[in-house]
């Protein structure tokens, strides 16, 4: 809110270089931002009394978006990077897999190891879980398991993440 939008009884006034102006009404610090050509900017709407400044809106505004921005460079999104095994799987294969999930955890994302059972193959889930425990060890270097074994439905999923 700028200006005349404020309709509060009394507001809290700071002024261009960040000092303290004092509680006064709307009106009176509208006085002063007139005085010194700039707007009234309500920056805390939740404080008691709300909090205004006196500051130039275009300025502030583009500060803002400013900012916006320069946090969102500094954010990271950590992707969910997939691999999936099967039970009757290679040593050599197995080995293959490791290394494509430790580019990914290298890279920072994350890694979810999935066995899938097809067929016959449900009726040995409790012999495979060696597989995803084997997959873990070989990892265990840059990764840590950030969720056990699970058993969903027809595939049996861990997650991997990045050792810190």
């Amino acid at each position: 809110m700028i200006n005349e939008q404020i309709r509060d009884k009394e507001v809290r006034v700071i002024g261009e270089e960040g000092q303290q102006l004092g509680v006064m009404s709307p009106k009176d610090a509208m006085k002063l931002a007139r005085e010194a050509e700039v707007d009234l900017v309500k920056i805390a709407p939740s404080a008691k009394p709300p909090v205004c400044k006196l500051v130039d809106y275009g300025k502030y505004k583009y500060e803002l978006v400013r900012k916006e921005k320069e946090a969102k460079k500094k954010q990271r999104t950590i992707e969910v990077k997939e691999v999936r095994l099967s039970p009757n799987i290679d040593v050599n294969d197995l080995n293959t897999k490791c290394n494509s999930a430790r580019k990914f955890i290298e890279k920072g994302d994350k890694v979810k190891v999935s066995l899938r059972f097809r067929g016959r193959e449900m009726a040995h889930i409790d012999s495979s879980k060696h597989i995803l425990e084997d997959f873990a060890e070989k990892l265990s270097d840059i990764a840590v398991v950030d969720k056990a074994p699970k058993l969903e439905g027809r595939s049996m999923t861990m997650f991997l993440t990045e050792k810190r």
